[in-house]
């Protein structure tokens, strides 16, 4: 006899839909991308179209790390430019990495991969870069000193890095003026400073650096751009009393909110081509990361089978189907995850 036979009809119903919305809750299967032997953690950054993913693997007992490439189930490590410490930050469709590293005398370079083998781009005169993303065309963009000692956001191609300027901030004052994002048009979205010390998100297109809009507030910072120009990033509110991850789209900054309220923070870092947003937000004394998708924000933490052990913490890339990629803890560690739509 079937156990739920024997209760009345009402409480059936009730215990049959809270079932059906627990399941329908469980959207996504969630993947530990795990560390190589002598590593103590791991850190997700960057994922592709094919769900391969980019980031660091290290050792907290050495102070080292290296850049990964997770690819069919196996990570492989493919080290440094010579130094202690790197970190993937951006994959394309061919599994091209865009990232930075110390090299031997300490300081970070910027690097794209071919093969997995790391060659540094260069930089602006100054002797350092870092970089965060890559396209299609193998396009990088970062942030580089200049010889005066300020950073301004690049776009490297076809092995020439260009300066794409700023929004009025000062030559030779070392604020920081960062390109985060680019598309397969060659848009860039970042940050940068103005003349008066106000630092605001941008999209640089064609030549043209336009500042992006605020929630309110005084301050933005652009992080992520899809294919459709569609944007994401961090806006403040009015009165500048908090600051919330945003979706840009026809001019409009759209306040996405966060996982405990308006007077919380939340980050939007990465955007794919359906306007789909993926960050962290403020939760309690840490963070959860988070999806935004059809108007709703909502706690990844939900969405993942109950009992898994994670406390996914941070979103940092998603690609057109609903992959995630990210990093939180899973039994007290920090690992990588993968999060794929069931």
């Amino acid at each position: 006899m079937d156990g739920y036979a024997s209760l009345p009809r009402f409480v059936l119903v009730v215990l049959l839909t809270a079932a059906a919305s627990l399941c329908a809750a469980q959207t996504y299967t969630v993947t530990d991308l795990g560390t190589l032997t002598g590593d103590d953690y791991s850190v997700a950054r960057g994922i592709n179209a094919t769900g391969q993913v980019t980031g660091a693997v290290g050792s907290d007992r050495n102070n080292t790390s290296g850049i990964f490439l997770y690819s069919a189930g196996q990570m492989t490590n493919l080290g440094t430019l010579g130094g202690t410490s790197g970190i993937g930050n951006g994959i394309n469709a061919s599994g091209q990495i865009a990232g930075y590293s110390t090299s031997a005398n300490g300081t970070y370079h910027a690097f794209i991969t071919s093969n997995g083998t790391l060659t540094d781009i260069g930089d602006l005169g100054g002797g350092s870069a870092v970089a965060y993303g890559i396209n299609d065309a193998g396009q990088v963009v970062g942030s580089a000193v200049t010889a005066d000692g300020s950073n301004h956001p690049f776009l490297y191609g076809n092995g020439q890095m260009i300066d794409l300027g700023t929004l009025g901030s000062p030559n030779g004052v070392d604020w920081w003026n960062s390109a985060q994002g680019v598309n397969e048009a060659g848009a860039v979205v970042g940050t940068s400073y103005d003349a008066k010390g106000n630092f605001r998100g941008f999209v640089w297109s064609n030549g043209k650096m336009t500042a992006l809009g605020t929630l309110g507030g005084a301050w933005s910072e652009g992080f992520a751009i899809n294919n459709k120009g569609q944007t994401t990033g961090i806006g403040y509110t009015k009165g500048d009393v908090s600051a919330h991850a945003f979706l840009g789209s026809g001019g409009k900054m759209t306040d996405i909110g966060s996982l405990q309220g308006p007077l919380f923070v939340s980050w939007g870092l990465a955007i794919n081509d359906s306007g789909m947003v993926v960050g962290y937000s403020d939760f309690q004394s840490s963070y959860h990361a988070f999806v935004y998708s059809g108007g709703k924000l909502k706690d990844l933490n939900k969405l993942i089978p109950a009992g898994s052990g994670w406390v996914l913490e941070q979103a940092f890339g998603i690609n057109n189907t609903g992959q995630i990629a990210g990093t939180g803890m899973l039994k007290g560690q920090e690992h990588g995850f993968l999060l794929t739509v069931k």
